[in-house]
């Protein structure tokens, strides 16, 4: 089991915390349970939060001792730096190998506690250059929905911390039990972390057509040769009207969100099938193992065989 932990702190924002304890702590029908939640603070017992109402917390510091993964649920008022005691119980939870998350203003936590240093992160579009003055040592990255720097992830805005605990979910379990979480939830099963904050569109005129018929029809035909510009004759539109109509809806070109499809389409059949890698290549329009292996290795860092070892379901 897995042991997630997420700190809270006086006027702690519900919806932060709600996004990890939704995913991390919530028990599915059908889904065996992978992970235990739980929440501390500081000072065990009352916490406000900035709802209106207080929660009560049991635990303090020494439950991130015992935590596989610590959340930082948002950091508000974000120039108000920990106590020493906090720094020094995050620093020796990295230290000893624990992922640390922020979700939104909770990159402010972390960064004060320094484990940002050096480091690409995110937080929420209109914190962003606040970020980036406050700790110049940090990379900002002001457009993205996530950043997973492996032992330290950082979220945008309160929605974003949803899809960045789903990719860490994706990360561990696998695509199809990450999959379910999503569906449970109602939510898309996987967000690139590289999409677009939903921060005023440069321009929202444009944006003069839903792009979910075409999805729907690209998603069905994976297996198909399909080039950005057959894309473009479905939708009845110019390769660069469709690129602008991707960049304003998805935040991604349309080149790169069908490769994202077809990766995630081959990370599901190598979960869930023992077919040959060239026809898992064929059915989500990749053509050969070995190009399957070269897209699989650039987007996820590991290759086909050795993913399906790791997450390949039981016959």
């Amino acid at each position: 089991m897995h042991r997630v932990v997420a700190l809270a702190r006086p006027l702690q924002s519900t919806f932060e915390l709600g996004c990890a304890a939704e995913v991390f702590g919530t028990e599915r029908e059908g889904l065996p349970a992978r992970y235990t939640f739980g929440v501390c603070a500081e000072r065990p017992g009352q916490v406000t939060t900035r709802a209106g109402y207080a929660m009560l917390v049991a635990e303090g510091l020494e439950a991130l001792e015992q935590a596989d993964t610590v959340v930082v649920p948002g950091w508000l008022p974000v120039d108000e730096a920990p106590s020493p005691a906090v720094v020094q119980a995050l620093r020796r939870a990295h230290e000893r190998g624990t992922r640390v998350v922020s979700i939104c203003t909770g990159a402010f936590g972390l960064a004060h506690a320094g484990l940002l240093d050096g480091r690409r992160a995110t937080t929420h579009w209109a914190r962003a250059q606040e970020l980036a003055v406050r700790f110049p040592a940090v990379r900002v990255d002001a457009d993205v929905l996530y950043v997973d720097d492996g032992d330290v992830a950082t979220s945008a805005g309160a929605g974003a911390g949803i899809d960045l605990c789903l990719h860490l979910v994706r990360t561990d379990q696998g695509a199809e039990y990450a999959a379910h979480v999503a569906r449970s939830m109602v939510m898309p099963p996987h967000r690139e972390g590289g999409q677009l904050q939903y921060s005023a569109p440069p321009h929202p005129a444009h944006i003069d057509g839903s792009l979910a018929p075409l999805l729907e029809w690209v998603t069905r035909r994976l297996g198909d040769p399909l080039t950005v510009e057959d894309l473009a004759v479905h939708a009845g539109v110019s390769a660069r009207t469709l690129a602008r109509r991707f960049a304003d809806q998805l935040g991604v070109g349309p080149g790169q969100w069908l490769l994202a499809q077809r990766i995630a389409a081959a990370r599901e059949l190598l979960e869930s099938s023992a077919l040959p890698l060239d026809a898992v290549a064929r059915r989500v329009g990749l053509s050969s193992a070995t190009n399957l292996r070269r897209r699989f290795l650039r987007a996820l860092g590991t290759t086909p065989g050795a993913y399906r070892r790791a997450f390949r379901s039981d016959p």
